[in-house]
């Protein structure tokens, strides 16, 4: 006599066409069909997202797989596996009874096991007098045997797509350091470039990263930085085959310079010399400053309304100095063409020096674009630097902060109370009887 295989679950579990599906796709395995448990198994944890499958019901599978006392699974053997609930719960490392339940669902609506279940719902096995398995009733496994292609091809995309999001996001990386170093190397090496559009470029393009991102969004970004640093790369490509051979890394020897002869270096420190190219209108009092570079903390000190432009509130170095003074060019009115002339014949660090200066004075000076271009035809002319500019703000800022002169008080008060009112900006005898005279 025939015994009927059931099909539906038992009890007050339904039955899905998910489940019909299943169904039908391991009656149509052909007998010869094999497959290796752990191997599949091993697929179907790469690929559980795709499938479906939980963390829980890949454990519950892992114990279930155990049960069937073969490595290699066939499809003219034995399948059912039928163990108790309290059994799946020891070697699901003592997984509740609820939970358990829960997760076997998941595993029967993922078409990974099919119910084979008794008429009372108990899970066991009918034996011949030979001790062969006449029927079973439990947990069929076929699926694994009957999938275990598709799960392998499952298990193969997506380790594809982990390598293309790997790969991806080790060029995001490198594009990144890349572009952020020769950003700097430009700035260092006062390579022709408006450097403050590149920079404020780059954080726009990198500011499209939310803290976990998509592959697809991840190569979009990559996309757009590889534009930005092909033409980083060509600008400063371009400008080493315009320099002299002779030219080292210690730039003791002769080379081209830019079109600004008072380019100040990105040091904050100040060591480096230049040569004044031209004097200001008051060219004793410009013989007479240091010929060195302006430090970025004067350059603060003299023009401090451009600290709200910086990121944060803050400005750290020159880049973020001269982010700045892109962004406060527009505020300023200062024209596209205006600011192109100054950036070419200024140099792009005295550029924004010159802008933070104006910007600094915006309350007194009703046409800012029109004054940056009388200043860059000075400039063209050799008769404009930035020094006696910053000088003048500084002198004022000290100016404006001393208190007046009490009688009766000594010369020793007078200067304890100079010192008081200048607060942090701390310049020397020589400097400050420089800031006596010259007006800008």
């Amino acid at each position: 006599m025939q015994t009927h295989i059931a099909t539906t679950p038992f009890g007050r579990r339904p039955m899905s066409l998910g489940q019909i599906t299943s169904q039908a796709k391991a009656r149509t395995m052909p007998k010869e069909a094999s497959a290796q448990k752990w191997q599949v198994f091993q697929h179907i944890r790469e690929a559980r997202d795709l499938i479906g499958a939980t963390d829980r019901a890949l454990a519950i599978l892992n114990a279930l797989l155990s049960f069937h006392p073969e490595t290699a699974l066939s499809g003219d053997g034995e399948l059912v596996v039928w163990p108790s609930n309290e059994q799946l719960m020891a070697r699901a490392n003592g997984m509740p009874a609820t939970t358990l339940r829960r997760h076997l669902a998941v595993l029967v609506d993922c078409g990974l096991i099919i119910r084979r279940d008794s008429p009372n719902g108990k899970r066991f096995a009918r034996k011949g007098r030979g001790g062969e398995i006449e029927q079973a009733y439990g947990f069929d496994l076929t699926p694994i045997v009957a999938r275990a292609e598709e799960f392998r091809d499952l298990a193969d995309a997506v380790q594809a797509e982990k390598k293309a999001f790997r790969v991806a996001k080790e060029r995001l990386t490198l594009l990144r350091r890349d572009i952020v170093k020769m950003i700097d190397a430009g700035i260092e090496e006062k390579v022709p470039g408006n450097w403050g559009r590149v920079l404020q470029a780059y954080q726009a393009i990198v500011g499209r990263l939310p803290r976990t991102a998509s592959r697809q969004l991840v190569e979009s970004v990559g996309e757009e930085l590889e534009e930005l640093w092909a033409e980083i790369r060509d600008t400063l490509e371009s400008f080493t085959k315009t320099k002299n051979p002779d030219a080292n890394e210690s730039h003791s020897g002769g080379h081209i310079q830019n079109s600004n002869p008072d380019s100040l270096s990105d040091s904050e420190n100040g060591s480096g010399k230049y040569e004044e190219a031209a004097t200001f209108a008051e060219s004793e009092n410009v013989r007479s400053l240091p010929k060195r570079d302006l430090p970025l903390g004067i350059v603060l000190d003299a023009c401090p309304n451009l600290r709200e432009l910086g990121q944060g509130g803050q400005i750290r170095h020159w880049r973020d100095f001269l982010a700045a003074a892109e962004a406060a060019r527009p505020m300023l009115g200062v024209s596209p063409s205006a600011w192109k002339d100054a950036l070419e014949v200024l140099g792009e660090q005295q550029a924004a020096i010159t802008l933070a200066a104006i910007y600094q004075r915006s309350a007194q000076i009703n046409n800012a674009g029109g004054y940056l271009r009388s200043l860059t035809e000075r400039a063209r002319d050799g008769k404009f630097s930035t020094w006696p500019m910053v000088m003048a703000l500084l002198r004022a800022k000290l100016d404006g902060g001393k208190p007046e002169q009490v009688a009766g008080k000594g010369k020793g008060e007078r200067e304890e109370g100079r010192q008081e009112a200048s607060g942090q900006i701390q310049v020397s005898d020589a400097l400050r009887r420089s800031l006596e005279k010259p007006k800008w």
